[in-house]
């Protein structure tokens, strides 16, 4: 018989256990299981109630809901993610979550169950672990704010943490080096990595306009993305944060190349480093046709990303605060930035050291 509440009801039924149930929105919810007392059910109640009141209430999971079928639904709403995040997203799901987790109710996965699959996927592909490990913690959040699970199996300290490896870092006569061994129309380019730290993606966003050589400036407000695969789309847009749009002091130095290169970009609203046939300068076109010879003309061996850690490290080494490089390099953290004022005295303690041997 069941006995009428202000908050809910609770019966018995013919086994002799209780059932709890409560009205939300129109529709009744039971309790996920029968209690052996009336007083366990009661207090069951009591604490939905206060959740009700608290705000802080979720929905009994369901139970029905497989981690792949939540993935998909999850990775639709993320529209706001930029392409190249949605890509990564996606090939991790494919490769390293639904094969183990794919078929599996959500309710299902317990933290041993993760536990296991991180091992195993750390062994095999450890850069690749803390990625996965934190799509699948947000995953599992989204379903635990969501009400498809009451607590996130995905809790272990420390998998997402990434270590961060040394800084490959060109010095500045070998920074020039690559500069006077590409082709004349990408000397300006591998100046401004060289020394004002702009990403790939920004130089190849870059016009003629966002260079002020009065103020001696250049500015980034856009940046290229590249889908990977042969034929992917490239997209424009902002940089990712706020703060990787900004506004760079040019070092006197390398002034002469870049007025050199705006003397044959006439438009002000012309890429200063386009593709050759016009069109946004392709990554891929730019490492087989530009940067692999250059390497092999000079017997060095960097990425073209290693030009920002030289920008960087040398403005650490000129003393620059923080503040400065994180300014400089478009941080949004200060984490980043100190890895340069790290990298400076690591040379200055090799410096020390030489001298010495000196004697």
């Amino acid at each position: 018989m069941a006995k009428q509440r202000d908050f809910g009801n609770v019966t018995q039924l013919p086994s002799g256990r209780w059932r709890a149930r409560y009205k939300v929105d129109g529709a009744w919810r039971n309790a996920p299981a029968t209690f052996i007392t009336k007083t366990g059910a009661t207090n069951w109640l009591a604490t939905q109630q206060s959740d009700l009141i608290r705000g802080t209430w979720r929905p009994d999971p369901t139970g029905k809901l497989t981690f792949g079928e939540h993935g998909e639904k999850w990775m639709s709403n993320q529209s706001h993610l930029r392409p190249r995040t949605v890509e990564l997203y996606r090939y991790i799901l494919r490769l390293h979550l639904v094969p183990t987790f794919g078929d599996r109710p959500l309710v299902s996965i317990k933290s041993d169950n993760v536990v296991a699959w991180y091992q195993a996927l750390k062994a095999k592909r450890p850069g690749v672990a803390p990625k996965a490990y934190r799509l699948f913690a947000q995953l599992m959040q989204a379903a635990l704010d969501d009400g498809q699970v009451k607590a996130s199996p995905v809790a272990i300290k420390g998998a997402g943490h990434e270590p961060v490896g040394e800084l490959t870092v060109p010095t500045r006569a070998e920074a020039m080096a690559l500069a006077d061994a590409v082709p004349t129309e990408y000397r300006a380019m591998v100046l401004i990595a060289a020394w004002c730290g702009l990403r790939f993606g920004e130089l190849a966003a870059l016009r003629r306009e966002d260079i002020d050589l009065t103020a001696r400036t250049v500015r980034v407000s856009e940046t290229v993305t590249e889908l990977l695969g042969k034929g992917a789309p490239m997209t424009t847009g902002a940089p990712k944060t706020e703060a990787g749009r900004r506004t760079i002091a040019i070092p006197s130095n390398i002034v002469p190349a870049i007025t050199s290169r705006l003397e044959t970009v006439t438009d002000p609203t012309a890429l200063l480093f386009p593709a050759p046939r016009g069109g946004y300068l392709s990554r891929v076109h730019f490492r087989q046709r530009v940067w692999l010879p250059a390497l092999k003309a000079t017997g060095l061996s960097f990425r073209f990303h290693d030009l920002r850690h030289c920008a960087l490290t040398l403005a650490a080494e000129a003393g620059a605060t923080i503040a400065e490089l994180m300014a400089r390099g478009g941080h949004s953290s200060p984490a980043t930035a100190m890895r340069y004022q790290h990298a400076s005295a690591q040379r200055d303690q090799a410096l020390a050291e030489r001298m010495a041997a000196l004697g």
